[in-house]
């Protein structure tokens, strides 16, 4: 049984972390399956949208596997942590958006992994924290940089420093997640808003993906000018052709991404 499965239902990818009796934490055969799916994901333009969700109800990932952890030597520890970096970072880095569908707990790595994905949906039983400092390590897979960039410098530094967990609607309140729903909505909730998204024309999602990403922390001069690129990139495209008959016939269109 593989440690990272990949279902594809037309143009919605889901990954899930299947290590229900281990919290789905990532040893480092799952981090080299996570590798190996997302590198596929991104080559995939048949897919649109990628859902990241943990297997069971306990957890969506506690993060890195620390009885793994205990056995390995300096050298080892630094590849591991420098493997789900360049992981986490990949998944930020996708050019279809992604939906951190928050099962359970989401520590440390785990929460690391959901602030590395576009929208993060959370039951209301989730607990959160990016708790590696009463480890004595600290967040090493972008969790002290993402995380600050999402709810504000001191907060970041107040869930970090503190180690705190803290429940599905406090994250909720901090903007951590985008929406709290019961369990039996959450798998649900997180399609609706990848239909949503897969109605648009495919190459305007991610070109405004790249945009938002490589324009939100460079000055407006120089996020004005990613913007402009990333428009001239679908002018040529079939798609916008496509929208403009559409809306002269009043039809809905019917996109191809190209």
């Amino acid at each position: 049984m593989r440690k990272i499965e990949l279902k594809v239902d037309g143009h919605l990818a889901v990954v899930t972390i299947n290590r229900p009796e281990q919290f789905n934490c990532f040893d480092l055969e799952t981090l080299y399956q996570l590798n190996e799916t997302v590198n596929e994901i991104k080559f995939d333009r048949n897919i649109r949208v990628v859902i990241i969700t943990g297997a069971g109800e306990k957890s969506f990932s506690t993060g890195a596997d620390l009885r793994e952890r205990r056995t390995l030597n300096e050298k080892e520890v630094r590849r591991n942590v420098n493997l789900i970096g360049e992981v986490f970072t990949k998944i930020g880095e996708l050019p279809q958006p992604t939906i951190a569908a928050i099962n359970g707990y989401a520590l440390g790595g785990g929460l690391e992994l959901a602030l590395a994905c576009d929208f993060r949906f959370a039951v209301k039983e989730a607990i959160l924290g990016l708790t590696e400092v009463s480890w004595a390590i600290i967040p090493g897979a972008g969790g002290t940089q993402r995380l600050c960039r999402l709810i504000g410098i001191s907060k970041a530094k107040e869930l970090i420093l503190t180690a705190r967990k803290i429940d599905a609607i406090q994250a909720y309140d901090l903007g951590l997640v985008n929406k709290v729903v019961d369990r039996n909505e959450l798998l649900e909730s997180s399609v609706r808003l990848a239909e949503e998204i897969m109605k648009n024309g495919p190459l305007a999602v991610t070109q405004a993906k790249y945009a938002i990403n490589y324009g939100s922390n460079v000055d407006l001069k120089t996020g004005l000018a990613i913007e402009s690129k990333a428009y001239e990139v679908i002018i040529p495209s079939t798609d916008r052709v496509e929208a403009l008959e559409a809306f002269n016939e009043k039809r809905a269109p019917q996109f191809k991404g190209e």
